[in-house]
């Protein structure tokens, strides 16, 4: 019976200590990721931001970059059935290169500046991902490998890249251009929507072709 009372007090005492060892190995799990500074508050998000670990095939920092882009529905009153847009839809940068970007949200709703794509060893995911939430502005920043490569930028809210918030970051002498980047390249599928301005031009331009076929009549019937 003592034996027993034993063996049942040392498993007493396991099952204690069991649940004191699990938050070691979740912030174990959570160490890895201080290195890529996750932040998160009511203004915003900056997501493996990294500004010091090099990808492996760099042995230094070959260039500083530094991008301010604002977001906003206002930016994309130029494209045909756009909603939202970015001030600058093409980013260039070296290889190798440590990238500041600040994204400004001139708008009332979340807007994101996402890159994808880049080495998964380094950002969980393979993406650096910035969030601003309505009128306020983040900053993060990341380094790209030595690839020549074109990284896709975007924001991941629903519907924002199919309605205008897509851009491209072009590393070296890049791999192409993407599909569908205001201003960089067409789109898939070509918007039915004609551009902003264009419908006075358009009703002008419709009326002086109905005043000419009218005059070519008139002119033709005096002939006859």
């Amino acid at each position: 019976m003592a034996a027993a009372a034993v063996v049942r007090g040392l498993l007493a005492g396991l099952l204690a200590l069991a649940p004191c060892a699990l938050p070691a190995q979740e912030h174990a799990g959570h160490a890895g990721h201080a290195m890529h500074r996750m932040h998160m508050d009511a203004t915003g998000m900056v997501m493996n931001a990294n500004d010091s670990e090099l990808p492996r095939d760099c042995a230094e920092i070959a260039a500083e970059h530094r991008f301010e882009v604002e977001a906003g529905a206002d930016l994309a009153a130029a494209r045909p059935g756009g909603t939202f847009g970015y001030s600058q839809h093409e980013f260039r940068v070296q290889p190798c290169s440590r990238i500041t970007v600040t994204l400004v949200n001139r708008d009332r709703v979340r807007h994101q500046w996402m890159v994808h794509g880049l080495p998964r060893y380094l950002y969980p995911g393979g993406m650096f991902h910035l969030e601003a939430a309505g009128g306020h502005s983040m900053t993060g920043t990341f380094i790209v490998p030595s690839d020549d490569a074109t990284y896709l930028v975007h924001c991941d809210m629903p519907q924002h890249m199919e309605k205008g918030m897509k851009a491209q970051l072009v590393a070296g002498a890049g791999a192409g251009d993407l599909w569908s980047v205001p201003g960089i390249s067409g789109d898939r599928n070509r918007s039915p929507y004609l551009p902003a301005g264009a419908v006075p031009w358009a009703l002008a331009a419709l009326l002086a072709g109905f005043g000419a076929a009218a005059l070519a009549l008139a002119r033709g019937r005096r002939q006859a």
